[in-house]
């Protein structure tokens, strides 16, 4: 294809995947600010230590919703190529068995989750004088956990029918439901108790169920195609070839997340080893983080179901406009609130932190480490073409290679063995997002180019 053909085809993808990407990028930003919020509130009302608390459960958070995050990748690349390709019956299957295995995956996480929160905060190195607050905040969010992953999943669901906006104002709701709850339950307004740290796991939990009551009412009640009807509650068990199909899918991407999570749980450890100081800077710095992300991993999504819908319909020309346009707005949103965050780091911490510690230890970490984040989401865009199509071994192999070839192995050996100490840990970022890129493009050029594309259900 000639490059004035590539240009014509661009234009008219440019439009509708922006207008997809909104929605997807404020949703993002809703969250971070809910959960910035309740930040704030434990902050500046608890204190440094529940800070940290919450600090210290935050990679194990993640490694458990990373799996919710893999099941609906690998089920939102099914469900966007079925209906990409008008398959509304084989859409609908592929939801009844995602949320099927949800539910199982999650009782089991659950269960394991609860009986074991304090060995597995003990052998993280949480500090002893937070040890307490931490397992009680963990121990709420293990034993809701079903209701998160099924929240998850079904937002996932929606954008890959290339719904984005009712997930947005589904969390619109669930942000006011936390932002009123929270300090009600955290301080024991209206005659209820006085929660304390755990207040914020309540409301955070009661949002999301409320909330996801909600969603499947509005689902029923304006006949989306994705309403909880009979004929996905028909498909609610595990299915042998669509089960299949997911699971090659969710699997590596699990994988890849939970290889995130173990790296965050072992980088954590060597951050502990410098006090509830460096917990609580290395915590606020992580919610920033998730704010720098969020251009990467909303443009990710968008690049994900553009590409299985154009697989579906047979429009696989398109795809690779739709990963150029998806790296030249990872530099322009992505590279534009880094250097926000460059600019305005110090005002920015101190809406959270008020040690000067803590605050120093924040800013070594944000100026060492988050321009790599842009290269990060270059990476983001050439895997979730890849994973799109259904390649995703290699992609998987590529970010675990680089998390626990290069990422862990540097933040130990930088802070333990050279004069950087703590500053060591942080270096170790870019140095993997480096790497990670260059493995991927490399296989993306001469490799995946090559594969035939085609649907992964019949």
């Amino acid at each position: 294809m000639n490059k004035s053909n590539n240009e014509n085809n661009a234009m008219p993808i440019a439009k509708p995947m922006i207008a997809f990407l909104i929605p997807v990028i404020f949703a993002s930003v809703l969250q971070s600010l809910g959960q910035v919020f309740g930040i704030i509130i434990v902050g500046q009302t608890l204190g440094v230590n529940a800070l940290a608390a919450i600090s210290a459960f935050f990679p194990l958070l993640f490694f458990l919703i990373s799996f919710a995050i893999g099941i609906g990748s690998g089920s939102s690349i099914l469900v966007g190529q079925s209906y990409g390709g008008g398959n509304i019956p084989k859409t609908k299957e592929v939801v009844g068995v995602t949320l099927a295995f949800t539910m199982i995956a999650s009782v089991v996480i659950t269960i394991f989750g609860s009986i074991f929160t304090e060995n597995i905060l003990k052998w993280m190195g949480t500090p002893e004088n937070i040890l307490l607050e931490s397992v009680n905040y963990a121990r709420i969010l293990f034993v809701t956990l079903p209701i998160t992953f099924l929240y998850i999943a079904y937002t996932t669901f929606m954008r890959g029918v290339g719904d984005s906006k009712t997930p947005f104002y589904s969390l619109v709701i669930s942000i006011m439901l936390n932002i009123s709850l929270l300090p009600i339950l955290m301080f024991g307004w209206l005659g209820l108790p006085k929660f304390g740290l755990n207040g914020a796991a309540y409301a955070a939990v009661l949002s999301n169920f409320i909330t996801f009551v909600l969603l499947l009412a509005y689902l029923h009640k304006t006949n989306h195609v994705l309403k909880l009807d009979q004929t996905i509650l028909k498909n609610f068990h595990l299915k042998g070839a669509i089960l299949k199909s997911l699971l090659t899918l969710a699997i590596p991407t699990s994988i890849s997340m939970v290889a995130i999570a173990m790296s965050e749980v072992a980088v954590i450890t060597f951050v502990n080893d410098y006090g509830s100081n460096a917990t609580a800077a290395y915590g606020i710095v992580n919610q920033l983080v998730s704010y720098i992300q969020i251009p990467a991993m909303s443009i990710s999504i968008a690049i994900s179901v553009f590409v299985a819908q154009a697989i579906g319909s047979g429009k696989t020309s398109t795809i690779q406009n739709i990963t150029k346009l998806g790296i030249k707005l990872n530099y322009l949103l992505g590279g534009g609130l880094i250097l926000v965050v460059y600019l305005f780091s110090d005002p920015i911490l101190k809406v959270f932190l008020t040690n000067a510690e803590t605050i120093e230890i924040a800013k070594s970490l944000i100026v060492i480490s988050c321009w790599g984040y842009v290269l990060f989401g270059h990476m983001q865009s050439l895997s979730a073409t890849m994973r799109a199509t259904g390649t995703v071994l290699w992609p998987t192999l590529f970010t675990i290679a680089s998390i626990w070839l290069i990422e862990v192995p540097t933040a130990y050996f930088l802070s333990h063995y050279t004069e950087l100490g703590i500053k060591g840990i942080w270096c170790a970022y870019p140095v993997a997002f480096i790497v990670n890129l260059i493995a991927q493009s490399t296989y993306h050029h001469f490799i995946w180019k090559k594969k035939p594309l085609k649907t992964l259900l019949n």
